[in-house]
C-alpha cells in the first residue's frame, strides 16, 4: 500500500467503496443533498439527448478517436472528460497527482505546460475494447461544463488576443482573415494575429468551416468532445460551482481529506459582462446561427439563452 506525502493511503481501493458506490448510495448524510443536485443534472442531459436524438446521436458507435479526451485514473476508478477553457489545466494537474503514485503531491507545483503533455496521463482510447467497456461500466465518469458563449469568448481571448499564441495565429488566424476580411493586408494574412471576434464568429458559422475539419477542441461543443449522449456521465460539474463540484468528486474518490481543488485568482477570467460586450457587435443573424451551433450544450447543461442575444 502506498502512502501519500500527507501520510494518507492513496492506493488502492481494494476493500473500500468505489466512487460510483459512494455517489449512488452515500454513506455520509452531508453528501446526499449534493447527490440530488447531480441527479437533476444527469436527468437534464438524458432528457435533452432523448428530445434531440436525431441531432445528438448522429453516429451510433464511438471510435477510439472519440475517447481521447477521457482521462483514466485506475487507482481511484475515475474517468474525467476534459473540456478546454473549463478549468481543465487544474483538473489535469489533479489527475496527475491521483495517478502519479506519489510522484506529485501539490497540483499547483506541476507547470501548466506539463499538465498538457499527453504522455503524462492515460486516456481511454489507449485500452482494448473489453477494457474500455469495463471502465465505462464500473468507474465514476465526470466532466465539467461552462456557459457556452462565456467559454467561447474565453477561447477567443486566450488564442487570438495573446501575442504568444503564434501557432494558433498561423494555423487559424491566417485562415480566418483570408476568408472573412475584405481587403486584408499582406501583413495580416501572413501573421494572423489580429483576428476580430466578429471574424471568429463568422468563421464558426461558415458551412465551409464545418465541412473542412472538426472544430478545434478549444471551441468544439462539449457534446462533440465528451459524447454525453453515448457515455453516461455520473457527475456534471459546472464552472460556476467549480470548487464545490470538484471537491465533491475528490470526496467520492476518498481523497478529499488531503487533496483539494486549487483556488486561483480570477482577475483575468472571462465573465458574463465581458461576454456581453463581445457580442454587442455581432449581428442578430450571426447570433442566431451561432446559437444553433452551441444549442445542444445550452440545453443539455441547463444554461438559459443569454439575455444579451438578439435572436431572429
Amino acid at each position: 500500500m502506498r502512502r501519500s506525502p500527507f501520510g494518507v493511503d492513496i492506493c488502492c481501493r481494494k476493500g473500500s467503496r468505489s466512487p460510483l458506490q459512494e455517489l449512488y448510495s452515500p454513506t455520509q448524510p452531508e453528501l446526499s443533498n449534493t447527490a440530488v443536485l447531480h441527479q437533476m443534472r444527469r436527468d437534464q442531459v438524458t432528457d435533452t439527448c432523448r428530445a434531440n436524438s436525431a441531432m445528438s446521436r448522429k453516429r451510433r458507435v464511438l471510435t477510439p478517436n472519440d475517447l481521447k479526451h477521457l482521462v483514466v485514473d485506475e487507482d481511484h476508478e475515475l474517468i474525467y472528460c476534459y473540456v478546454p477553457k473549463v478549468a481543465c489545466t487544474n483538473w489535469k494537474r489533479l489527475m496527475m497527482v491521483l495517478t502519479g503514485r506519489g510522484k506529485y503531491s501539490d497540483p499547483m507545483e506541476i507547470p501548466a505546460n506539463e499538465a498538457h503533455v499527453s504522455a503524462n496521463l492515460k486516456t481511454l482510447n489507449q485500452y482494448s475494447i473489453p477494457e474500455i467497456n469495463h471502465r465505462l461500466k464500473s468507474y465514476l465518469k465526470f466532466l465539467f461544463v461552462r456557459e457556452p458563449f462565456e467559454r467561447l469568448v474565453s477561447a477567443y481571448r486566450n488564442k487570438f488576443t495573446q501575442k504568444y499564441n503564434t501557432s494558433f495565429h498561423k494555423r487559424y488566424g491566417t485562415k480566418i482573415i483570408k476568408r472573412q476580411r475584405k481587403n486584408a493586408t499582406q501583413e495580416a494574412l501572413r501573421r494572423g494575429d489580429d483576428v476580430k471576434f466578429e471574424e471568429f464568429v463568422a468563421y464558426l458559422i461558415d458551412p465551409h468551416t464545418q465541412r473542412e475539419e472538426p472544430f478545434n477542441e478549444h471551441w468544439q461543443t462539449v457534446y462533440s468532445l465528451c459524447h454525453p449522449c453515448h457515455i453516461h456521465y455520473d457527475l456534471v460539474g459546472k464552472y460556476e460551482t467549480l470548487e464545490e463540484d470538484s471537491n465533491y468528486v475528490l470526496q467520492l474518490a476518498g481523497v478529499g481529506s488531503y487533496l483539494k481543488f486549487p483556488s486561483y485568482a480570477k482577475s483575468t477570467r472571462t465573465t458574463d459582462e465581458m461576454t456581453t460586450e463581445f457580442f454587442q457587435n455581432i449581428s442578430s443573424e450571426h447570433q442566431t446561427q451561432l446559437y444553433e451551433v452551441y444549442k445542444l450544450d445550452f440545453l443539455m447543461f441547463n444554461y438559459s439563452v443569454p439575455s444579451y442575444l438578439k435572436l431572429e
